[in-house]
């Protein structure tokens, strides 16, 4: 549906948010809404291959410590993310977690996390300043989310309206900008991709 919506440009926009948040070996990071595993697996091989260009291919123990964690609430979401994950070849990678849980009340200790991201599942949290709230629970370095903010069409009525109505309630960039400050992150920008029709929106916990 992804890249029937976008015509395959969503994964050049996932591409540039890890780009932004610019992951590192012995990272512990939690992607949230990611159930099917299109962020996380971004992240892991852009951390290998950051580590294996330093080490000329050797396993260090920071890339040992990498922990990247997938959260979403729907548990056949994360089962997809895990077939993926073994069709892939991760299914032996120790740095991969799937967890169940809810954006707005999400079970890590507070500042156990290097990063947070969030990508179109944004759309679907309902207390939006909520699940900004719990991302600022955690240590995070950079906080990225790329939220839709355009009409893409999605080639059935039934989820073209889900998206029209979830992108027409969804906040303007300035706005969704605010909420971040509001929710204590500094630093907070964002990118427009195609105009505007999606956004990267990034802050700072210092």
């Amino acid at each position: 549906m992804n890249d029937l919506m976008s015509a395959g440009l969503h994964r050049l926009w996932k591409d540039r948010l890890i780009s932004k948040l610019n992951p590192f070996p012995g990272m512990k990071h939690l992607d949230v809404a990611g159930g099917t595993g299109d962020v996380a697996f971004r992240v892991v091989e852009r951390i290998k291959s950051v580590s294996h260009r330093a080490t000329q291919g050797t396993l260090t123990d920071m890339e040992e410590d990498t922990h990247i964690y997938v959260c979403d609430i729907n548990p056949n979401m994360l089962e997809v993310g895990k077939k993926r994950a073994a069709e892939k070849g991760y299914n032996e990678e120790q740095c991969l977690s799937w967890v169940q849980g809810d954006a707005e009340a999400l079970s890590f200790e507070d500042g156990s996390m290097d990063g947070y991201t969030i990508a179109f599942g944004i759309r679907n949290v309902t207390h939006i300043e909520k699940a900004l709230s719990e991302a600022y629970s955690y240590d995070i370095y950079s906080f990225s989310v790329i939220p839709a903010v355009g009409e893409l069409v999605a080639g059935d009525r039934q989820s073209y309206q889900y998206l029209v109505e979830s992108i027409r309630r969804f906040p303007k960039q300035e706005k969704f900008a605010q909420m971040i400050q509001e929710a204590g992150f500094e630093a907070v920008e964002y990118e427009n991709l195609v105009g505007g029709v999606v956004a990267i929106h990034s802050g700072v916990k210092l």
